[in-house]
């Protein structure tokens, strides 16, 4: 039988140093425990089994003290600690290896409540998974108003929290809200939550500012030793456990349809926390920790974090950062609803000036309007003060002249989608700005290479298209045109950063990667509804995949109009492949925002449009014509040259469609399930992160 470190033999241990610390006030000596593995903030501290085994020693070497009052525990510098070393528990071939991995952590960290004398958490930076979970076996926690991401991410990956998190949570801060920090987060694009948020949610029983934390928190330790401070905690035991069980699995069906075991596994984990001793509950841990270690879903996962964490921050064909040429002022052609997005990411990220244009003083005046009203949401949920806010609506101007453009780098258009009328545009821009500005178009389908075919300089334009809502989607496609330049590509990407976007490098081809994939789904579950399928049989035939949404929603929210523009866009390039509804087109004639109404049922009116049909298919044939489209269109991109390898095209499905996390991306998903025949990615690829 493999031993568990043999598993981990690439694993950089997380040391447990321990030192004396004379507490104020007289309290006593603490036994302070500080977790770091060598490395500064870039790197984390995770816990395999030589870190595990660092604080088992540690925790041997202050057992039984006399003189000791307390032990804490405190990070490295911004990281307390994030958890399990994951590419280690990727290896994991055999389900008792995966029992003792759980195991292993509970015997060390329950340690933490176990002592002799009360133990103390320190939260002074990150901490998530395994690393929270550390500080909730402590007696007491604090935590630093600065810490920026406190989360348990793992059903994200298709695990649960596994090291005491499912039973530790519920009963300190109770169900609902641990539901929402073990559940609901994760399955909303992993969201995490800050110190101050942490500490607001009960997790923490005082917080401290990030400068003189450590002090602080020894004070408070000590006040809390001699009795001057008493924690008082809420007995959520009393709690109807049962129903917010019961409403919290409702919503994961509505979310997933099944389509993850591990957010059930959580659950019900969750559920036993209530009546579970210690022992039952880390025992019922362990159990679903192994069998989902063994599971397809957490490879995939993996392999969907290694591709936003590592490939997402390393674009491939990405030209040398050297080359990027320095901006120190923004330009946005056009003041609608994406353009007002834009300048104020732009405003917020770059902190440079930002002028929007337009032909229209009403239009411009309700473009700004909209940034600053924006701004004064921010200030008032405390995401920027009072002086942020006035120097971010002092940046974002607007001009009824392209002549405001004349000192701009960057230089982006947001106007109708239509190819005569942007390269109108990119002419009118190229007579007032310098020879060596950035001309950036936000197009979701239209050529690029003609775009700029008029202009004196095409090499400096270059595609920059953001997802809708601006400031939310992950994904920027940034495009090259036959002629864009190193400099321009770099500059682009250098901007993608800023503006704190995944960036990825796509050929100037028809709708590029996301809308040309979106549109060829869209349009066969569409084909087959006009054949004769019954609208809500095509429209639920994929709920298995745990989609975020069902295609005629998705329909909803891009508007019939937008579809029906990017379909004959793309029947024209690939006619054979992409076709026209008829039916879509009536529904754009009646306007139909789209087949439900406000309160999500059918609409009668617009479900009749979709008549004439006489050849239904099952849910399962839907499914199936679906997906092998969409493998024929990505094996088409990749002969194309469209992405450079395929998992470009499942980091573009994960950040810019919501392809689930927990399938691993769309390629691997068609290789394991055999609808790719040869498969995208070689054997391996798709199960450990490289």
């Amino acid at each position: 039988m493999t031993d568990i470190k043999e598993l981990f033999a690439d694993e950089v241990v997380t040391r447990a140093i321990v030192r004396d610390v004379e507490l104020p006030y007289g309290a006593g000596t603490m036994a302070l425990i500080t977790l770091d593995n060598g490395f500064d903030h870039t790197k984390p501290s995770t816990f395999g089994p030589g870190g595990l085994t660092s604080l088992d020693e540690a925790l041997d070497s202050v057992a039984g003290r006399g003189d000791l009052a307390a032990v804490g525990v405190i990070g490295k510098p911004f990281i307390f600690a994030v958890g399990a070393d994951l590419k280690g528990a990727a290896t994991v071939s055999e389900r008792d290896q995966a029992l003792r991995i759980g195991k292993l952590g509970h015997e060390v960290f329950r340690r933490l409540g176990e002592l002799e004398v009360p133990s103390f958490a320190f939260v002074n930076g990150a901490a998530m998974g395994g690393g929270l979970e550390v500080a909730l076996h402590c007696t007491y926690r604090t935590i630093s108003s600065g810490v920026p991401a406190v989360a348990l991410p793992e059903c994200f990956l298709g695990l649960v929290p596994g090291w005491g998190g499912t039973q530790l949570l519920p009963r300190l801060i109770g169900p609902a809200a641990a539901i929402k920090l073990i559940i609901e987060n994760p399955l909303s694009q992993n969201r995490m939550i800050k110190g101050r948020d942490a500490f607001a949610a009960g997790v923490a029983d005082a917080m401290f500012e990030p400068a003189d934390f450590l002090e602080e928190s020894l004070r408070w330790a000590a006040r809390v030793l001699r009795g001057e401070v008493t924690v008082s905690r809420t007995d959520h035991t009393a709690e109807d456990w049962s129903k917010t069980v019961a409403d919290a699995r409702f919503l994961v069906d509505m979310k997933l349809h099944g389509a993850s075991p591990a957010p059930y596994r959580a659950l019900e984990l969750i559920e036993l926390a209530r009546t579970a001793s210690r022992d039952e509950g880390f025992d019922a841990e362990d159990q679903a920790l192994a069998d989902l270690l063994m599971g397809d879903e957490l490879r995939a996962g993996l392999y969907s974090f290694d591709l936003v964490q590592r490939r997402a921050k390393k674009p491939a064909g990405a030209p040398d950062k050297a080359l990027a040429r320095k901006v120190t002022k923004v330009g946005v052609v056009g003041a609608g609803l994406m353009a007002s997005q834009m300048a104020l990411l732009f405003a917020r990220r770059l902190e440079v000036p930002v002028v929007l244009t337009d032909l229209d003083q009403a239009r411009l005046d309700k473009g700004v309007g909209y940034v600053h009203a924006e701004i004064d949401k921010l200030l008032g949920k405390g995401r920027v003060s009072g002086d942020q806010a006035n120097r971010l609506k002092a940046l974002v101007t607007g001009s009824l002249t392209k002549d405001a453009f004349a000192d701009a780098d960057f230089v982006i258009e947001a106007v109708f989608e239509d190819l005569k009328v942007k390269q109108k545009v990119f002419a009118e821009v190229e007579e007032v700005v310098s020879a060596e500005c950035v001309l950036a178009t936000n197009t979701s389908s239209l050529p690029l290479t003609e775009m700029a075919s008029s202009l004196r300089h095409p090499e400096r334009v270059v595609g920059f298209h953001f997802f809708n809502p601006v400031a939310v989607m992950p994904l920027l496609e940034i495009i090259r045109g036959a002629e864009t330049d190193d400099a321009t590509l770099a500059t682009a990407f250098s901007v993608g950063r800023s503006l704190k976007k995944s960036s990825v490098l796509v050929k100037d081809a028809p709708a590029f990667v996301v809308n040309r994939l979106l549109t060829r789904f869209m349009g066969e579950v569409i084909g087959a509804v006009d054949e004769g399928t019954p609208l809500e049989v095509a429209d639920h035939a994929l709920d298995g995949l745990g989609l975020p949404m069902t295609p005629f929603t998705l329909l909803q929210l891009v508007g019939p109009a937008v579809a029906l523009h990017v379909a004959e866009t793309m029947h024209a390039a690939f006619p054979a492949r992409y076709g026209v509804s008829d039916n879509l087109a009536r529904l754009v004639a009646a306007g139909k925002p789209g087949v439900y109404a406000p309160d999500f049922s059918l609409d009668a009116e617009a479900v009749a449009l979709f008549s004439g049909g006489t050849s239904p298919s099952t849910a399962e044939e839907v499914r199936l014509r679906a997906l092998r489209a969409l493998e024929e269109e990505i094996r088409l991109m990749l002969d194309e040259g469209v992405v450079a390898a395929a998992q470009d095209i499942d980091l573009c499905m994960i950040l810019g469609a919501g392809w689930p996390f927990h399938l691993g991306g769309i390629t691997p998903y068609l290789d394991r399930t055999g609808i790719a025949e040869p498969r995208f990615l070689p054997p391996g690829v798709a199960s450990v992160p490289a």
